[in-house]
């Protein structure tokens, strides 16, 4: 059986994924800048203290990856099963990122940033989402269904629609407008 190649604290720029070859690999203390990974297949490999940055990775394979302390800038990341990869240590953060019709169903994501992401159509049922923030985030569609929102920010976050009898969402923020929207499943007029 073929061990796993170890890569450290390499930068990779511009590089087109759907055309090079990427190695299955454990990646430490890496840089990924301007890379394509559209349709990338990422199964077993890991990441741990990784930057991924204005990259493309929509509809990857994460089947069995380890995302470890690793934060994702400006890219587009649809379609991707969040859900599929190595639960162990799981550690993502999200900025400016397009997150459209991803799934981090029945994930363990306590404390997780999203910062002016676009989760239109997200699937975070079962998930836990205790203390995550979600600043400035568009959530259209999204599905929250048995998630725990306890303590979560959502203060700053719009187009959401959560039904309070079917999440835990103890302590969570909101903001006058998002709090009203809580009410909507009760069909109620409000002056």
């Amino acid at each position: 059986m073929n061990e796993k190649k170890y890569i450290d604290s390499k930068i990779f720029s511009k590089v087109d994924f759907t055309k090079d070859i990427f190695e299955i690999a454990d990646y430490e203390e890496c840089s990924f800048d301007n890379c394509n990974f559209a349709n990338q297949n990422f199964v077993n490999s890991s990441f741990y203290n990784c930057n991924f940055i204005s990259c493309n990775l929509s509809n990857a394979n994460v089947t069995g990856v380890a995302f470890q302390k690793v934060k994702f800038i400006d890219s587009k990341m649809l379609g991707i099963n969040f859900n599929d990869c190595n639960i162990f240590l799981l550690e993502v953060n999200f900025k400016n990122c397009n997150l459209r019709f991803s799934s981090f169903y029945k994930l363990d994501l306590k404390k997780t940033h999203f910062v002016n992401c676009i989760l239109q159509e997200v699937d975070f049922a079962e998930t836990n989402l205790t203390a995550s923030k979600f600043e400035n985030c568009d959530l259209s569609a999204t599905v929250f269904e048995n998630t725990i929102l306890n303590k979560a920010d959502l203060s700053t976050s719009l187009n959401y629609s959560i039904d309070v009898n079917r999440n835990k969402i103890k302590k969570a923020k909101f903001s006058i407008d998002g709090a009203l929207s809580l009410l909507e499943k009760f069909d109620i007029i409000i002056k």
